[in-house]
């Protein structure tokens, strides 16, 4: 890892990222294409960028807000690497946020979020907490292999029946699913499930599959050779250079996901849920416990 003093920390649509790279060793990782991660880049994708400032930097921008915002972070770098629990930099920031009373949308795959839950009430408490977490992949030993070096599909369900029944609102993205690999009954059925019993607000999906980008794809084939031989060649011959990777029963998972969505009160439109998250406001989520 290295060190870097930030310029900014807040974009125009007040999203940050503490941290750029990551060591969770997705081998599908969108964040590695070459439109957001340079090959000629003087740092490796796993040599995680530190933005030391980035606190000061949170603080000053929302001291300058002439209104309470919410706050998004980890779309490009999760906020929750195994750096954090030695730098506290992510921690830093929310309480910054609880301070300035302002929202906080927070996107990880790691159960490290739990040691900060105290934050996310308390901010939830006064303006909007929502935690998104990332599910993938049902079947544990599988899921070890796509998504190695971060806690696996179970224990981030335990995190989400945590957030439930802190009143906290949690937001799955069912996305990447992987042709040929997970793209099975069981394993979207298996992840309604972790979704349903969690009382889920939202699930995401852009359809039931994959999408490959430069860098993202040579990294992804790379990881299919070590772990699924002959895969490389059947994606090759199956979707060629093609950027969307749809599976091969797309529209039937997504009915299914649809109409167990609609049976269980979870919003599936991506629209309606980013808007939801990036609308401040003090209302309760229907349906949810008064805990205060």
């Amino acid at each position: 890892m290295h060190t870097i003093q930030a310029k900014s920390i807040l974009s125009a649509q007040n999203g940050m990222n503490v941290y750029r790279g990551c060591t969770h060793g997705c081998i599908y990782c969108d964040a590695r294409s070459t439109c957001y991660w340079r090959e000629s880049s003087a740092h490796a994708f796993e040599d995680i960028e530190i933005k030391a400032n980035a606190p000061e930097l949170l603080e000053d921008a929302l001291r300058r807000k002439r209104s309470r915002c919410m706050v998004g972070t980890g779309a490009m770098s999760d906020p929750y690497q195994q750096c954090e629990k030695d730098l506290r930099l992510t921690r830093r920031c929310i309480e910054i946020i609880d301070r300035y009373d302002c929202g906080l949308a927070v996107q990880t795959k790691s159960d490290m979020i739990l040691r900060d839950v105290d934050v996310l009430e308390r901010i939830n408490r006064k303006a909007k907490c929502v935690v998104q977490m990332t599910l993938t992949t049902y079947d544990e030993s599988l899921c070890r292999i796509v998504e190695p070096n971060v806690c696996t599909t179970m224990r981030r369900a335990e995190v989400l029946n945590v957030m439930r029944d802190k009143g906290i609102p949690t937001i799955v993205w069912f996305t990447p699913v992987l042709p040929f690999i997970n793209d099975t009954e069981e394993n979207v059925r298996g992840i309604l499930d972790y979704c349903i019993n969690a009382h889920v607000y939202g699930i995401i999906i852009f359809g039931i599959g994959l999408t490959l980008r430069d860098g993202d794809r040579q990294y992804f084939y790379k990881k299919l050779d070590e772990h699924f031989p002959g895969m490389k060649e059947k994606y090759m011959r199956t979707y060629g250079d093609a950027y969307e990777l749809p599976v091969r029963e797309n529209d039937r998972f997504v009915t299914l996901l649809q109409n167990e969505c609609r049976k269980n009160n979870i919003v599936c439109d991506a629209a309606e849920l980013f808007t939801y998250m990036r609308t401040l406001d003090t209302s309760k989520i229907p349906g949810q416990p008064e805990l205060f």
